[in-house]
């Protein structure tokens, strides 16, 4: 499910907290790094169970209403299509969800004050009524219109904002992308098939691609520092911007000691990368700084990638 750019992302976070604390340990930290990647899929998973939940809260709106003092003839025949929205219905049906949401402690049942509320506020929208007068009924309607509340409603919504803020300091960073890949998930689901999320695409060796980044940008630091220094002979190091450097080193280990990843592949990767993180001006300094360096590198023979047109960049 995450893809390498996120991977990036949290070795990155990871690497600037280890050299910011003199005292770090760097098993520690790598397991630090593993734990945050996996309380990132908690974050997804988290999202996901809203979805559920609001459509639980319909369900109680609608018994709620029925058993009133004075029912009104809409009360008691009400319109059931959003509680019995197709996509949630499987949602909820399904074991291999059901089974993480368990793993990973997930539920919102202490939080339904919110729930009920976002409810509300989506049941009071244009958008919602639009969606209930409709006589289709649909699983492709009924998926559409969920991805319509994920994008109109809950991810800019200040106190489920602030909910996520709360429970998990680190996860304001992690927001944006817990919608990314919800949604990217959402576009394989189909009435006949629900995937099951997976934290990662290929476990073993997104893990050692990890690994690997954060402990051989360690081991190699003073290396790269030299490196990077040789190359921006006008420039003191101190004085270029500390994440600058940083994201350097990083495409430095993938470019000398990841064999099977493309030089072009790295080299945009931290150029896009710094672009989000960084100066206005650092996408274009990092990106000529990295251009001098693997050219000589090359002269040297110090670049060895194995696979056809890895050494290309």
């Amino acid at each position: 499910m995450f893809n390498r750019r996120f991977l990036r992302i949290k070795v990155m976070q990871a690497l600037y907290a280890y050299f910011r604390d003199e005292k770090a340990d760097i098993k520690v930290a790598e397991k630090n790094l593993f734990t945050s990647i996996d309380k990132s899929y908690e974050l997804f998973l988290y999202i996901l169970g809203f979805l559920n939940n609001i459509q639980y809260a319909a369900r109680i709106s609608v018994e709620e209403a029925r058993v009133k003092r004075l029912p009104t003839a809409a009360d008691l025949n009400p319109n059931l299509k959003f509680v019995n929205n197709l996509f949630l219905t499987a949602l909820n049906d399904n074991k291999h969800i059901n089974a993480d949401w368990t793993n990973y402690k997930v539920s919102w049942q202490n939080d339904q004050d919110l729930v009920r509320k976002v409810f509300n506020e989506i049941k009071n929208s244009d958008i919602f009524k639009e969606y209930m007068k409709s006589e289709q009924h649909s699983f492709a309607e009924d998926k559409k219109f969920i991805q319509t509340i994920l994008e109109s409603f809950l991810y800019e919504h200040e106190l489920f904002n602030f909910w996520f803020d709360e429970k998990n300091i680190y996860w304001n960073d992690d927001y944006y992308y817990g919608f990314f890949f919800l949604n990217k998930w959402l576009e394989t689901v189909t009435e006949t098939k629900m995937p099951a999320p997976q934290l990662y695409r290929d476990k073993e060796g997104d893990e050692k691609f990890i690994a690997d980044v954060f402990v051989k940008t360690i081991l190699h630091s003073a290396e790269f520092d030299t490196i990077i220094a040789e190359h921006t002979k006008n420039w003191e190091l101190d004085r270029i911007a500390s994440l600058d450097v940083l994201l350097m080193k990083m495409a430095l280990t993938e470019i000398i000691y990841l064999p099977n990843v493309p030089i072009k592949v790295s080299m945009n990767e931290y150029i896009d990368i710094t672009k989000e993180y960084s100066t206005p001006q650092s996408g274009g300094f990092i990106n000529g700084i990295l251009d001098k360096i693997v050219l000589d590198l090359k002269k040297d023979n110090k670049i060895q990638k194995t696979g056809r047109g890895l050494l290309e960049g």
